[in-house]
């Protein structure tokens, strides 16, 4: 990484099999990258307001939000924890205060929920839901606590929540966009069927170029969060160092402390050393960014393709001997189960034949009862007999 030709080093694993490897929350084999801990960084990156005006302003073709401005925002995020617990301790949310659409009872402000994904979530927009009823059902025990009644009056109003994905995988956004995609209609009444639309900020969708022209901290984020792969890494390291260098030139302290925190977790993905991060995060500081990864032409990108390649191979000969072991243990079970049937079946015939034969003793020992009683009873009318 520095002038002496010291070197990032890749893991065995390379940069994509990062995140399949902590879909579910896990650590790769070093521990170092889970999804908990990136959702944690980006939600570190919209509670900067710099980072966050620019988000809005660049992504949204929307008028009011063209003039944001860092002091329009305020973080309410922590605000809704004690409902949500750890569910929502890694999502946004803020209020963006804009007088124009402020009229009558209208609240001045709207809500943006800031939603961060990497892999696609089918679920995401019931997840949504439930943030944003948490979100008008605060705002309503707000508004009572200042003036008791004031929302069963006709003319009182929620604010408008946007709801919002920033989706950093470079896989297509297949899930669907609207609530009602997730909800049954085979009464065929939609009336009766909520929705609402999210937005979905897909970070591949841009162009590093596109990014880069924006010319803000919060599209050179956006940048770095693209690398998903060596070859997003390949194309990074082609851009132009004074292109990176002119946007952070002037960047305040705190935004630097954001872009430190993006920089490390890039460096934990591509499994750099500590020292190798701690130079980084010194160019980062010194707002040297174009010049973060200058020997990183050195890597070997083919080496990595048969590296993924030879993983893969792996990773599928894996799969496919502990698919043969478990039908071999399916079928095994299966076995086993049929012997059980056939032995529970066999005691109950054999208890069956057994309270046959215990039915047919006693009728046998009833019938040999009556036989001697009978038996008795003639020896008795001889006997009265002879006597007589």
């Amino acid at each position: 990484m520095d002038n002496k030709g010291e070197e990032l080093r890749f893991a065995e694993a390379p940069i994509a099999d990062v995140d399949s490897k902590a879909k579910d929350g896990g650590t790769d084999k070093t521990g170092k990258e889970n999804v908990h801990n990136r959702d944690i960084n980006s939600k570190n990156i919209f509670d900067d307001p710099v980072l966050c005006a620019q988000f809005l302003r660049d992504n949204f073709e929307l008028p009011a939000l063209k003039e944001v401005q860092p002091e329009d925002i305020d973080d309410i995020s922590e605000r809704y924890v004690p409902y949500l617990g750890t569910e929502f301790e890694s999502d946004s949310v803020k209020k963006i205060r804009i007088l124009d659409i402020g009229k009558g009872e209208n609240p001045p402000f709207f809500v943006s929920l800031i939603e961060h994904k990497s892999l696609v979530d089918y679920d995401v927009s019931m997840q949504l839901l439930r943030y944003m009823v948490c979100i008008w059902t605060e705002y309503r025990r707000e508004k009572e606590a200042q003036k008791e009644g004031c929302t069963r009056r006709k003319g009182f109003r929620y604010p408008v929540i946007m709801p919002v994905v920033y989706y950093e995988g470079k896989a297509k956004w297949t899930a669907g966009m609207h609530l009602s995609d997730r909800i049954g209609n085979s009464l065929r009444r939609p009336e009766w069927i909520p929705d609402f639309r999210y937005e979905v900020i897909s970070l591949h969708d841009y162009s590093n170029q596109e990014l880069l022209e924006r010319g803000d901290e919060m599209s050179l984020v956006m940048l770095i969060n693209k690398i998903q792969d060596t070859e997003d890494l390949e194309r990074f390291i082609r851009i132009p160092a004074d292109e990176v260098d002119r946007i952070v030139k002037d960047s305040p302290e705190h935004v630097v402390d954001v872009l430190v925190s993006v920089m490390e977790s890039l460096c934990f993905k591509i499994d750099a050393s500590a020292e190798e991060r701690r130079q980084c995060v010194r160019k980062v500081r010194k707002r040297k960014m174009g010049y973060l990864f200058e020997n990183m032409e050195k890597i070997s990108i083919q080496e990595e393709r048969r590296k993924t390649e030879e993983q893969r191979k792996k990773t599928e000969e894996q799969r496919r001997k502990t698919e043969e072991e478990r039908k071999k243990t399916e079928e095994q079970r299966w076995k086993t189960e049929e012997e059980r049937r056939k032995t529970e079946e066999q005691r109950r015939k054999t208890e069956e034949e057994r309270k046959k034969t215990e039915e047919q003793r006693k009728r046998a020992e009833i019938a040999e009862e009556k036989l001697r009683a009978a038996e008795e009873l003639i020896r008795q009318l001889k006997e009265q007999q002879k006597t007589e």
